[in-house]
């Protein structure tokens, strides 16, 4: 937006608080009549927010009241979630809490990760922007007020979270990848170094072998390395020893000398 932006020749101001006295007054002297605020890091304040006359539009990657907060994409996807979408709303102090004036829905796929599903939301969120300021300046902006009884949370991601525990369920470890895959990788341990696990499936042909421990690799083919779970197996396709360059399983395997019966995690 930045490099944009002083393409076409506007201002750009980036305080290290927007709510301090200098933002506020330079935020004034624009004379602006709506502010849009999209992933910006910082929240406003209700004298910020009380600034233009036609209001600060919010757009929110996901459909309010659910996944208010940092990091609604990664929760909507490590909760196995089908259906997510975009939300545009009057802001108010209190964070993606604003009433919604215009929502729309986006499929999440099998193979989305963060950064596919980001992409995707973008897009229909970059329209869905434009027709909500067609609204706000003809005055015709619905205020849909959110149920705070449905109300979910989606907190800032953290490395910890993005931590492989190989006792939960094969589709929980999938979704684990497919959310914190590109930042900030799902991750485990092997020989003491974090290998970054960046593509999975669950694998339904192989059944768990007697007495293997969670985490414990039980085959490995040109396809991938076989590592059970809580529930099953799953099939390890894409990899990343730390210091080290992502690689297919089968590349990965000649280069880490990896064999049938190590432990991830251990």
């Amino acid at each position: 937006v930045k490099e944009v932006a002083l393409e076409l020749g506007l201002d750009v101001f980036q305080p290290e608080d927007v709510n301090s006295e200098e933002s506020i007054r330079r935020i004034k002297e624009t004379g602006c009549d709506v502010i849009v605020v999209v992933a910006y890091g910082q929240i406003l304040s209700s004298e910020c927010i009380s600034i233009p006359p036609l209001g600060c539009i919010n757009l929110h990657a996901s459909l309010l009241p659910k996944y208010r907060g940092a990091a609604p994409i990664q929760h909507a996807l490590l909760n196995g979630e089908k259906v997510t979408g975009v939300t545009t709303m009057f802001m108010v102090e209190k964070m993606d809490a604003g009433d919604i004036i215009l929502q729309e829905q986006v499929e999440i796929e099998e193979d989305d990760t963060a950064g596919t599903l980001s992409e995707k939301l973008s897009q229909v969120g970059a329209k869905l922007m434009l027709k909500t300021l067609e609204l706000v300046s003809r005055g015709e902006a619905p205020r849909i007020k959110q149920d705070e009884s449905m109300a979910t949370y989606a907190p800032r991601i953290t490395k910890e979270m993005a931590k492989i525990d190989w006792s939960n369920t094969c589709e929980r470890i999938r979704n684990q990848v497919r959310a914190f895959n590109p930042q900030p990788g799902a991750w485990t341990t092997w020989r003491g170094k974090v290998v970054k696990i960046w593509m999975v499936k669950v694998d339904e042909q192989r059944r768990m072998t007697t007495g293997a421990r969670c985490g414990q690799i039980i085959h490995i083919d040109d396809g991938g390395i076989v590592v059970v779970a809580g529930d099953g197996c799953v099939r390890l396709i894409e990899l990343q020893l730390e210091g080290r360059s992502k690689l297919h399983a089968r590349e990965w395997v000649k280069g880490a000398r990896i064999s049938v019966g190590d432990v991830f995690g251990s």
